[in-house]
């Protein structure tokens, strides 16, 4: 897959995510992808944004979506 066609993916996987989030008065946002590491860069938007289980729904939900989507990546990280 090419930088473009793993971004679409991505997209699509946050897609599927992105209702969970917004019933619990949240959101997320794609950010950035950086190929040469495997690394995807996403933003909690809402509620998720100061909610203090932000790490845990990275990592069990929103990670492990991706991962499974996508196995070529490292690491998905929140920024700000």
């Amino acid at each position: 897959m090419n930088t473009e066609e793993v971004i679409v993916k991505i997209q699509g996987i946050l897609d599927q995510v992105r209702p969970y989030l917004q019933a619990d008065g949240g959101d997320i946002e794609f950010v950035a992808y950086e190929d040469q590491i495997g690394v995807v860069e996403v933003r909690f938007l809402g509620q998720c944004a100061q909610c203090p289980m932000q790490l845990m729904t990275l990592r069990a939900g929103v990670e492990r979506w991706l991962l499974a989507g996508i196995p070529t990546l490292k690491r998905i990280e929140a920024v700000r």
